[in-house]
């Protein structure tokens, strides 16, 4: 019998229409008529959904302030504008509304806002957490990270170098599952959105710290993707699809919070240290280029993964996955050489995700292993 410890949930409140859930989760966390954080992905705003989450908050009696100021993958100095922006106002709540970067600003945010101090303060865990942080309310508008039931929060030093924080105060106290906000996610988003969620997935149930408790939460999610995935990229309107992603996106979530990733996940942060490529389709990309390669050192692992997927094996099946998602499987990296690659993969910052991989890779490895993700077409 396996000995293992499984961290806390936040709550989960799904289903289609959920997003005037925010209403009575403020006022439960933060009291009636209180002001709060919004901070949203940018894109939202024109699809209406970031003034359709005000309205529903003003008419309750609650001030809202929004930022949604940042690009792409979030900075130090985003999560440094937003929380002072929440202290200005009196934020007694943070709302988390978008992809991973919205998320992961808002969860620093809440810390940040009370601390004084600059998320750079918390960069590589320099900086115990605040224990006293604003209350945090995350709610997904894309079906990847999982970040609305993590402990983590990824962003850029002002060096522009990805790091990250990590501790049980970044973990969101609910998460509002709505699959009618990821409708207008384009395809391409979608498709390394949920390859991301399934690499998170794969990793958490075939690493070092991978155990039968988190296995539920893992091939749970690896088994929804493989369902509903090209739906979603197909047929974006399909709320059942798109459900089903959402949940998966959870659930790997939850996944990764017990026992963290791997290899796949070493290869994406090093190559954000190089060039630009969303995270997603990095990370989709690198798990197919090593899927081979690291599943020799957890057979039995991978044959679980396989059965998930529905495969007789977990190359080919991952495989079927990434290539029917339509995402480009060629890297396209200019510039970026093997060696630099390897290098960064090295590096201390990186450490944690090359020591879970049950295959450890070795500095020869990093080497072939990163002319194998450079070299996909």
């Amino acid at each position: 019998m396996t000995s293992f410890n499984l961290s806390f949930v936040p709550e989960i409140c799904f289903g289609a229409g959920r997003l005037p859930d925010i209403v009575p989760q403020v006022e439960a966390r933060a009291g009636r008529g209180a002001t709060v954080m919004l901070v949203a992905d940018p894109a939202l705003k024109a699809l209406g959904i970031t003034d359709l989450a005000q309205d529903l908050l003003a008419k309750a009696g609650v001030e809202s302030h929004v930022y949604d100021g940042f690009t792409g993958e979030p900075g130090v100095q985003d999560i440094d504008k937003a929380s002072e922006l929440a202290r200005k106002h009196g934020a007694r709540a943070v709302i988390g509304l978008g992809g991973g970067s919205a998320l992961d600003t808002a969860k620093l945010v809440a810390c940040c806002a009370v601390s004084g101090l600059s998320a750079s303060a918390y960069a590589l865990c320099a900086t115990p957490l605040p224990a006293n942080r604003l209350p945090i309310i995350a709610v997904p508008t894309t079906a990847g990270t999982g970040s609305e039931v993590t402990r983590v929060s990824v962003y850029a030093d002002a060096n522009k170098v990805k790091v990250w924080a990590w501790g049980e105060e970044l973990k969101p106290d609910v998460a509002i599952l709505d699959p009618e906000l990821t409708v207008a996610v384009p395809p391409a988003v979608t498709a390394g959105t949920g390859l991301d969620a399934l690499v998170h997935a794969i990793e958490a149930a075939t690493n070092k710290q991978a155990n039968p408790g988190n296995d539920l939460y893992c091939l749970k999610a690896i088994s929804l993707i493989a369902g509903s995935l090209e739906r979603a990229i197909t047929h974006p309107d399909d709320i059942a699809a798109r459900g089903a992603m959402l949940l998966a996106s959870c659930y790997g979530g939850i996944g990764i919070d017990n026992c963290g990733t791997a290899l796949a996940h070493n290869i994406s942060h090093a190559v954000a240290n190089l060039a630009a490529i969303p995270h997603g389709r990095a990370t989709g990309l690198a798990m197919l280029a090593t899927i081979g390669w690291v599943a020799e050192g957890n057979r039995a692992g991978f044959a679980r993964v396989a059965a998930a997927m529905g495969a007789s094996d977990p190359v080919s099946g991952y495989g079927r996955l990434v290539r029917g998602s339509g995402i480009a499987v060629a890297p396209g990296l200019t510039g970026v050489t093997p060696e630099a690659l390897a290098s960064h993969m090295a590096a201390p910052a990186n450490a944690p995700m090359r020591k879970s991989t049950l295959r450890y890779p070795k500095d020869d490895d990093l080497l072939s292993l990163a002319e194998s993700f450079l070299a996909l077409a």
